[in-house]
């Protein structure tokens, strides 16, 4: 058995962006765990506020010139990368000039949610999966971090779940303090749908709440992780009656052990049955 590798699909990673518990955690927990002698593999979106000259992110042409169809629309497949070099690490970044130039993150100016929240949620996730095969790097733990990624639990279980790449991989949730009030677009379901995908499998997707979409990840995630020390009330009770591992909230001198030793624990459970 060679080294455990783990894929990290996170929302947001400092100094990418301002900075923030999530996105600390997205810097240096990838770190810790390679430190820990496991494989990384580290992504997030290329969002227009990131600075590409001062992170020195420059494209992966062998990776990128991939279409995927979101709602009938080809939209091109753009894959950067950035090293944080004291960490020996590298981040991929999924573009593409539709979903990820504008200067803000998810609200415009004037805290205006973004119409198209949805599509670019379904492009990241899809996006990083799509790298991950061209890569031909199988995954044995994918770790998700922050509403934007919550559909690949979904797409592992469902739509990816034959790829050899992907067939044995355990999907970790973590659940952050991340709410937003809006509902994504009325047909996110109809756009969320991928073959191996049953109309049954979108049933929370009907209302995209952010509440909902959540409950969705932690059905197709084999485990849970409690990332913010408080959590929508909904959510954290979800989590507890779900029957998954779960670990609860760990302060921020602990959590690289803490994660490691449940990798561990998810490891030999057995996988969801979904």
């Amino acid at each position: 058995m060679g080294k455990t590798k783990v894929l990290y699909v996170a929302q947001e990673i400092t100094p990418y962006l301002k900075e923030s518990p999530m996105g600390l955690i997205g810097r240096y927990l990838p770190q810790g765990i390679q430190e820990k002698g496991r494989e990384i593999r580290t992504f997030m979106p290329r969002y227009g506020n990131i600075n590409e000259r001062r992170n020195q992110l420059h494209e992966v042409i062998r990776l990128s010139g991939m279409n995927l169809i979101i709602d009938d629309t080809d939209h091109p497949l753009i894959i950067k990368v950035a090293s944080i070099q004291q960490a020996r690490m590298q981040i991929y970044f999924i573009d593409n000039e539709d979903y990820f130039q504008r200067k803000f993150i998810f609200t415009d100016k004037n805290r205006k949610f973004f119409k198209d929240n949805d599509e670019r949620a379904i492009f990241y996730s899809r996006g990083v999966l799509e790298t991950v095969k061209k890569l031909g790097w199988g995954p044995d733990i994918v770790h998700c971090h922050g509403w934007i990624t919550s559909l690949v639990p979904l797409f592992i279980k469902k739509a990816y779940k034959d790829n050899p790449l992907f067939t044995d991989a355990k999907v970790i949730f973590s659940v952050y303090d991340d709410e937003f009030q809006d509902l994504l677009n009325k047909d996110f379901a109809n756009k969320v749908k991928m073959e191996g995908i049953t109309p049954k499998d979108l049933k929370h997707y009907k209302t995209p709440s952010y509440v909902n979409l959540i409950k969705a990840a932690i059905d197709f995630s084999d485990a849970v992780i409690i990332g913010s020390p408080k959590i929508n009330p909904e959510l954290d009770q979800y989590i507890h009656e779900s029957d998954k591992p779960f670990l609860e909230y760990q302060p921020m001198e602990k959590y690289i052990d803490a994660y490691s030793d449940f990798y561990d624990e998810v490891l030999v459970h057995e996988s969801v049955e979904v």
